[in-house]
């Protein structure tokens, strides 16, 4: 199957190929830093713990995008188009059910410190809890505040100034990250009644390696 490559494509691999370029040269610094001259960068391991945890949760959802996390098929393999169709919907409406959980969780956790109010209800929103805010002063352990997020300090700091970076800016990619999936999965869903697809994991790269690797053979034999 065969998917197109759209400027979205490109922002999110963008953003990927950055987050893992950055996470290996911090790395290295620190490396370098503490077998060379004795020395450490005091916010190098949080700063990596953070860009990875934004590579792994952005990458989630660009992986549904592109139907390349890993399942099992053998089952859909098995029966007809109208049996697959129907199994492909009901594993994105679990999905879609999952996700939306995950979004209201990751938006409960982090709205908190941004001075944003977190839902009420235990599993589906039922409104706003606009008294339990507050936490718009926690700031991450060891990586310094810098002067293009220092507008945070009027906005969701009462004026007082921080010495490291709030909690709400590396954890933001919670939110993000979930209603992307919300939205991927939605998009899954589509393309499955449209019959674009009839599955939600389509991806086979290990048998596209496995017909790579018979093919080169076959030229040498």
């Amino acid at each position: 199957m065969q998917i197109g490559h759209s400027l979205t494509d490109r922002i999110e691999e963008t953003v990927i190929a950055v987050l893992l370029g950055l996470m290996t040269m911090v790395t290295f610094a620190n490396v370098v830093a503490r077998y060379l001259f004795n020395s450490n960068i005091l916010w190098a391991l949080e700063v990596t713990v953070f860009m990875f945890g934004w590579l792994v949760l952005l990458g989630a959802s660009y992986a549904v995008k592109k139907h390349a996390h890993l399942g099992v098929d053998a089952i859909l393999n098995m029966v007809s188009a109208p049996v697959r169709r129907s199994l492909a919907l009901i594993s994105v409406a679990c999905c879609l059910v999952f996700s939306l959980l995950l979004l209201k969780g990751a938006w409960d956790y982090w709205s908190v410190f941004a001075e944003l109010p977190p839902t009420t209800g235990r599993w589906f929103p039922t409104g706003f809890d606009w008294e339990a805010r507050g936490q718009g002063w926690y700031e991450v352990q060891d990586i310094p505040m810098i002067a293009p997020f220092r507008f945070l300090e009027e906005l969701i700091n009462y004026g007082e100034s921080y010495e490291k970076i709030p909690k709400a800016i590396p954890y933001v990619v919670l939110p993000v990250s979930m209603l992307l999936l919300v939205i991927r999965f939605v998009q899954a869903a589509v393309g499955i009644l449209k019959g674009d697809v009839d599955r939600l994991v389509a991806s086979h790269e290990v048998e596209d390696e496995l017909d790579n690797v018979r093919a080169q053979q076959g030229e040498h034999d």
